[in-house]
């Protein structure tokens, strides 16, 4: 089985999720120890795996701004797979480059939550003045409650908790562009 890195947000995330919590032990020249706790139960966990028939297919052009290489070639992988043509932007700015070319065409903005520098939020506001009407899909390790407390989540926007996998995905970019259609027909 090939090991993945994970973000510390998305196994924050997952932790958080389940109710759990984190202990973090760490001692210079002894290394660091982190302990998860989940809540105990007492019923047999079961399994189960659905399978969902859907099909995943999109076209378009989507924006992906994501700081975490692994997080970023994952994501346009599966945006790739399921049909859609992916402009990388390593950073916030340079998606703002990006989008300040009137020639690139932009369908959707992918685009982290959490990033060095400026936030997601700050992003989109920028770039609304760019493109107004921008259909923006915001993803996070963080849960949707956890990043709309910090106020980095307005209400009413498209989100995709990390780790997803490609229906989730299919299932949230066609939200958020069917939603967008609407307000402006």
């Amino acid at each position: 089985m090939a090991r993945v890195p994970v973000s510390g947000w998305v196994v924050y995330g997952i932790v958080r999720q389940n109710n759990g919590f984190i202990n973090v032990y760490s001692e210079p020249g002894q290394g660091t120890t982190f302990q998860l706790y989940f809540p105990k139960t007492d019923e047999q966990a079961e399994i189960k795996r659905e399978v969902r028939e859907v099909e995943v297919s999109g076209s378009g052009i989507v924006l992906l701004v994501e700081d975490d290489p692994l997080v970023r070639e994952m994501a346009r992988q599966m945006l790739a797979e399921i049909g859609y043509t992916v402009i990388q932007a390593l950073d916030p700015l340079d998606a703002i480059e990006i989008c300040k070319d009137e020639k690139v065409q932009i369908d959707l903005l992918l685009t982290d939550v959490v990033m060095p520098g400026m936030n997601g939020k700050e992003l989109v506001d920028k770039i609304e003045s760019l493109r107004p009407g921008m259909k923006v899909l915001f993803m996070s390790g963080y849960t949707s409650d956890l990043v709309a407390q910090r106020g980095v989540l307005d209400q009413g926007r498209h989100f995709i908790q990390k780790p997803f996998d490609m229906n989730s995905l299919n299932e949230k970019i066609k939200a958020a562009l069917q939603d967008e259609q609407r307000s402006s027909s």
